[in-house]
């Protein structure tokens, strides 16, 4: 689709979503605003980030991305990614921590190849919000190349025991349970040797064992440790063997997801940029008269508009049939490195005020810094779109 054309009901949509934010979100955060002012966060985070779940499952928008058949509306690939930019383009704290949307903590079309019994234990209390999860594959020593992966599962009466650890998963220090990915065939591996469990966390021998401090804010992954975890045959994903199978139903949207994410938040930081050069005076007159401040505000503007046009497209073409893994690589590596350039600028504009906390400015700057890593590096999605265009070698 060469221009990209919103249909009426998802602009109505994102008008619902916007309402969303306004009565459910930034009434939430204006209670604590002194406090993100002064530290970029707040204590009641986690508070505040479970109630605005909680009410986005009753209005309906927390599962609009699932599969209809899995209980959601089978949101389009562009739906999502309007709704995702919308979410996060009004620099709410919570908004981005999948409060409103999920990506990782809650359902994902991954459970598509769960059993009846699965989807009643572990998809139906996600879908409400009444529980979250955590996608447990990234260890110490298996970070892009997920195939070197050592938790390991051996079989035992009736299930299976898992040993080892897990680090750098989002949202596991509040995980109700964690869908972990462990080696149980040695010589095949990823190719029929690695499977997925779902792991409760009040299982014995499952254990929060490290908090792990990051530059953000906002993202303090943890370190998951599995010492002699017994689960049941009835809590394998899928086939046994077959865990990446599973995993790569969901790494397009999520990748969708993340680009729209990088959008909104491009998009609220160049309306502050663009507020402050108009008002900020000095030497006699606003500082966007400045050509200098201009270059940083127009670049900005130029590569974030670009970057829309180039993922909404992207959207429409995988809902139009495109295979996917192009388009969702090319997008999450264009958006996720413009953003990074916007934050930048948008601190440089604002001058010492931006360096300074109370503005959270420099909070966003080092929170978008992630997003060239996880779902796949910038340079693991590069080496992706290249071998799509044949270069493979």
């Amino acid at each position: 689709m060469s221009v990209i054309q919103i249909p009426d009901e998802l602009v109505d949509l994102r008008a619902s979503l916007r309402q969303f934010v306004d009565r459910e979100v930034r009434q939430r955060e204006d209670a604590h605003r002194q406090e993100i002012q002064e530290s970029g966060t707040f204590a009641a985070r986690r508070e505040v980030w479970q109630q605005i779940r909680r009410a986005s499952a009753e209005a309906g928008f927390f599962t609009l991305h699932m599969p209809e058949d899995l209980g959601g509306a089978g949101l389009s690939y562009l739906g999502q990614v309007l709704l995702f930019e919308e979410a996060t383009r009004h620099g709410h704290v919570t908004a981005t921590g999948e409060a409103v949307l999920p990506i990782v903590t809650g359902p994902t079309p991954i459970y598509v190849d769960c059993t009846d019994e699965q989807k009643d234990r572990f998809l139906k209390p996600l879908m409400t919000a009444e529980k979250s999860t955590c996608f447990a594959l990234t260890e110490p020593e298996a970070g892009s190349d997920a195939t070197r992966i050592r938790t390991r599962a051996e079989k035992a009466d009736g299930g299976w025991v898992l040993n080892g650890r897990k680090h750098f998963i989002s949202g596991g220090d509040v995980a109700d349970f964690a869908l972990v990915f462990a080696v149980t065939d040695s010589e095949k591996r990823a190719q029929g040797g690695i499977t997925a469990f779902f792991v409760e966390s009040d299982t014995p021998g499952y254990s929060v064992t490290r908090q792990q401090k990051t530059m953000s804010p906002y993202q303090n992954p943890v370190e998951l440790t599995f010492e002699d975890c017994r689960v049941g045959d009835d809590q394998v994903l899928g086939k046994v063997g077959f865990g990446f199978y599973s995993a790569v139903k969901g790494i397009n949207g999520a990748r969708l997801q993340i680009a729209a994410t990088a959008l909104g938040i491009a998009s609220n930081l160049l309306e502050r940029m663009t507020e402050y050069a108009q008002s900020r005076i000095a030497f006699g007159r606003p500082i966007g008269a400045n050509q200098f401040v201009q270059g940083m505000v127009v670049d900005s503007y130029a590569e974030l508009e670009q970057a829309r046009l180039l993922v909404y497209k992207l959207a429409a073409d995988i809902d139009d049939g495109a295979d996917g893994r192009r388009e969702a690589a090319l997008a999450k590596l264009v958006a996720t490195e413009m953003v990074g350039r916007v934050a930048d600028r948008c601190i440089q504009v604002h001058g010492g005020q931006g360096y300074m906390t109370e503005l959270g400015l420099e909070a966003w700057y080092r929170d978008v810094r992630a997003m060239r890593l996880y779902e796949g590096t910038s340079e693991i999605l590069r080496a992706n779109v290249a071998k799509t265009l044949g270069l493979s070698g």
